[in-house]
């Protein structure tokens, strides 16, 4: 995916202009032969490693890159859960739409679409995710949220993530590895 990441940096998204943080993004893509399966519409994996290169996009227009880059941060997903509704197939344009919905007291949540022109040239979703994310540092442990809010300097007031969206997110959590309760297969 680093030439994929390269590629939309410096020849699709590179210029793109900044955004606000809460604001929603759109990263421009093709499909590739290499993102095919054995079926020839793109593999399930792809849409997830495409997601990863929007998001980059995202927190790069919005400032959270710069942020991270001088605290010495960095962003890990913890969680993420996707729906698909139509196939994109060799060659088609779509484009993903990234946006930060909000916080918990431990995450960061992002949900990102896959979206295709239908035949009315109106935008149709293909495929919908949520990304929980946490804020790592490269020497060691994990960036509260309230630093990250206050270094970013993101209005909660704007960013609220709905409720099924914040139970999903507990719901799927795995227990720390200080917990004692770490389940086994047996």
């Amino acid at each position: 995916m680093i030439f994929r990441t390269l590629w939309h940096q410096l020849f699709v998204g590179g210029r793109a202009s900044r955004v606000a943080l809460g604001d929603m993004t759109r990263s421009r893509f093709r499909v590739w032969p290499t993102d095919l399966d054995i079926l020839r519409h793109m593999n399930n994996g792809k849409y997830l490693s495409i997601m990863d290169v929007a998001r980059f996009d995202l927190i790069k227009r919005n400032g959270a890159w710069d942020v991270f880059t001088q605290e010495g941060w960095y962003a890990v997903v913890v969680g993420q859960t996707i729906s698909y509704r139509k196939s994109l197939n060799p060659w088609q344009r779509f484009w993903v739409e990234s946006r930060l919905l909000g916080f918990d007291d431990q995450a960061v949540y992002i949900e990102q679409r896959f979206v295709r022109p239908n035949a009315e040239r109106r935008p149709e979703v293909y495929a919908r995710a949520i990304v929980r994310g946490r804020i790592l540092r490269r020497t060691g442990g994990v960036v509260p949220v309230s630093e990250l809010i206050e270094k970013t300097g993101a209005n909660t007031d704007e960013m609220q993530v709905p409720e099924e969206i914040l139970e999903w997110g507990r719901s799927t959590r795995l227990p720390s590895t200080r917990d004692s309760a770490v389940s086994s297969w047996s």
